[in-house]
């Protein structure tokens, strides 16, 4: 596997925006539902002083992460996306280790991340979120359906937060946060 900077190859991009619809579509998701809102999502990825890397294996794009300011020593983790077909043999897990060194080269301090929960595949999507429980909820969350917070707390991530209904009526986004 190679790291490519997205950046550098309008080809690449093209693949990116490609991978980045069909990934999310299976998941059921609408947050890129075609070509172009794809487009434009990889276009502001790769926009400086964003960054944005993929993993190759030959002409194949596996699958890409992007890194975009936040704070001013912390950054997003935006988006993570691996081709469905290659999940779980870790793709994704050397392309946060990759976008983490090119953090930590950057002088970043730390990364966040929101893992939206569009799909009820949490326990918190199964509760209206009070605010006076909202820590009870977290420190008891359940992964229901394969949601991918587990996958980042295995990559050092731990959940710092939630926005109830961010998304919509018990969809809230799932707030994770790394020290570099």
């Amino acid at each position: 596997m190679d790291f490519v900077d997205l950046a550098a190859s309008a080809d690449l991009q093209h693949r990116a925006a490609r991978l980045l619809t069909s990934t999310f579509t299976a998941l059921g998701t609408d947050a890129w539902p075609n070509l172009e809102s794809a487009r434009d999502e990889v276009t502001e990825c790769v926009a400086p002083p964003n960054l944005c890397v993929g993993a190759c294996d030959g002409e194949a794009l596996l699958g890409w992460v992007g890194l975009r300011p936040m704070y001013e020593r912390t950054w997003e983790l935006h988006p993570l996306v691996v081709d469905p077909a290659l999940q779980r043999r870790g793709t994704g897990r050397a392309l946060v280790y990759e976008i983490e060194r090119r953090a930590r080269e950057a002088g970043l301090i730390g990364i966040a991340l929101g893992a939206d929960d569009e799909a009820y595949r949490t326990s918190l999507a199964q509760v209206d979120l009070d605010p006076h429980r909202l820590f009870e909820e977290i420190r008891a969350i359940r992964n229901l359906k394969e949601h991918p917070y587990e996958f980042y707390e295995k990559c050092g991530y731990r959940i710092v937060g939630v926005i109830p209904d961010a998304n919509g009526p018990r969809q809230p986004d799932i707030w994770m946060w790394k020290r570099l």
